[in-house]
Formats: C-alpha cells, sequence, structure tokens
C-alpha cells in the first residue's frame, strides 16, 4: 500500500504493468496524456474499492510526485 495523491487522502494498492504487458492506450490522471501500449506504468486505487472500479493507470513519473499534484481526474 501507499498513500494516495494529494486530496485523495486514503492508501491504495499499487501494482507496477510491465512494457509488454500494457496492450491498451489509457489516460493518465495525474498528466492527462495517454499512456500508449507498450509503456510501463502502474495501476492504483484506494484499498476501499474492493471492486476494483476506481483502479486508475498512472505514468510511473506522474504516480511518483502525485503528493504535489491535485485535482486529478479520477
Amino acid at each position: 500500500m501507499e498513500s494516495g495523491p494529494a486530496g485523495y487522502e486514503v492508501d491504495h494498492h499499487v501494482r507496477p504493468i510491465s512494457g509488454t504487458a500494457a496492450t491498451k492506450t489509457y489516460l493518465c490522471p495525474g498528466c492527462n496524456h495517454s499512456i500508449v501500449p507498450g509503456t510501463a506504468h502502474v495501476v492504483a486505487w484506494p484499498v476501499d474499492d474492493r471492486g476494483g472500479e476506481d483502479r486508475r493507470h498512472w505514468h510511473t513519473g506522474c504516480w511518483r510526485g502525485r503528493a504535489g499534484r491535485t485535482g486529478y481526474r479520477s
């Protein structure tokens, strides 16, 4: 578990996704840019989200810088 982004102060499960496992395009909520297939990144979701509906795909750097970000897109 890791702390969540600023403004969303709940712990998150975080799972790294390798570039070879990344087969779809996602919108990173940290920077609002696309994560294209083949790009290693992380998936994060609140620990209280049992169904995984709040899972979000983040660029690894955006996730690392999440403490200074506010108003990310959920």
